[in-house]
């Protein structure tokens, strides 16, 4: 995008204080509908009295409803960490009969385990302390439907967010952005992880988030991340070295000697180490995320995306044998395609997201 050139867009944002987005409609409320209202009793109107919105137990509440065409530009939201694998964020466009993301929030910001951690990585920010962002480029036609449903049996007091995009034309080729999430708790005896399955048609891949709980002692990276393309059946044209190296790193992240290194970058990174700490917090977990921004994984038929699980027996040293592992990996894949082809699998239920 050149700045130095008048651009052939006019911007539009949702947020609580202007929720239908229409211009000049925004800081109209008299009074707001959430929890904490009565803290702008004194303020005049125009000032801060419709900054957030509560979600009650079980329910589905829309956040946008956009007329296109348009591109979404960018979505930032927050609400307390301990809701972010209680609450699904679904994303429907045009005429579609099923949601292109389906995820849970907290996954679809590279935050799986309901704890803050920040990330700096270009299509994916988490600043301090729990603002989400993300700036994936998502065209539609000719209508966006953004909404977030509270799977919990708890009301949810204070979930904030804004959606800006951009009301301009569409070419009639653009892909659609779409997020799958699964899990695996435990994953099968010698089966890999499935990250993406069921696309049928055009596209690439832009993106894996995986959230990793070890339920062994010792490293637990040297599964394979694999890339079935097109045709491809048992054996994939993409097949990686290990699961470190995939996200980059190398030599089981370990910096210094006897310890996780984490790291955020613009493409990669392993933002969140959480190791056992006391009674009960007995298992090591990961955050780790790999943009396909420079290396898209393109694709003309289909795609199938699978990570294996894979340590080390504890035999004597300098004959290592590897094991195959049964660990607890929910992972997010993301991905443009054309509108129809990636039907999601079905929602996620309470239980199935428990990071407990």
């Amino acid at each position: 995008m050149d700045l130095t050139r008048a651009l052939p867009f006019r911007t539009r944002s949702i947020s609580a204080e202007n929720p239908t987005g229409e211009p000049g409609n925004g800081g109209r409320a008299e009074r707001g509908s959430h929890s904490t209202a009565h803290a702008s009793q004194d303020l005049p109107l125009g000032w801060k009295k419709s900054p957030c919105i509560d979600l009650a137990a079980g329910e589905t509440r829309m956040l946008a409803d956009i007329t296109g065409p348009g591109i979404i530009q960018h979505i930032w939201m927050t609400t307390l960490p301990q809701h972010w694998r209680r609450v699904v964020l679904s994303i429907q466009w045009d005429d579609a009969d099923y949601p292109a993301v389906q995820v849970p929030l907290g996954d679809f910001f590279c935050q799986g385990w309901g704890r803050y951690a920040p990330v700096s990585s270009e299509p994916v920010t988490v600043a301090p302390a729990g603002g989400l962002n993300c700036y994936w480029k998502m065209p539609f036609e000719t209508r966006a439907c953004i909404s977030v449903t509270n799977l919990s049996d708890h009301d949810i007091e204070g979930c904030f967010y804004q959606i800006t995009w951009a009301e301009t034309e569409v070419a009639e080729d653009c892909l659609r952005f779409h997020a799958q999430w699964r899990r695996s708790d435990p994953l099968e005896y010698l089966q890999p992880h499935t990250i993406l399955d069921g696309v049928a048609g055009r596209g690439h891949y832009v993106g894996t988030y995986l959230a990793w709980e070890a339920h062994h002692p010792g490293w637990w990276g040297e599964g394979a991340v694999k890339f079935h393309l097109d045709d491809d059946e048992e054996f994939p044209t993409i097949n990686g070295t290990g699961t470190e190296d995939y996200f980059g790193g190398a030599w089981a992240f370990e910096d210094p000697v006897g310890r996780y290194a984490p790291y955020t970058t613009a493409y990669l990174g392993m933002p969140q180490v959480i190791e056992p700490s006391g009674f009960y917090d007995n298992q090591q977990r990961f955050g780790l995320y790999r943009w396909h921004l420079k290396d898209p994984i393109c694709f003309r038929t289909g795609i199938r995306a699978t990570v294996q699980a894979l340590g080390f027996r504890s035999v004597e040293p300098g004959r290592e044998r590897y094991r195959p592992l049964r660990d607890d990996i929910a992972s997010v894949a993301y991905f443009y395609t054309q509108p129809g082809s990636a039907p999601p699998p079905a929602g996620p239920t309470l239980d199935e997201l428990d990071p407990s």
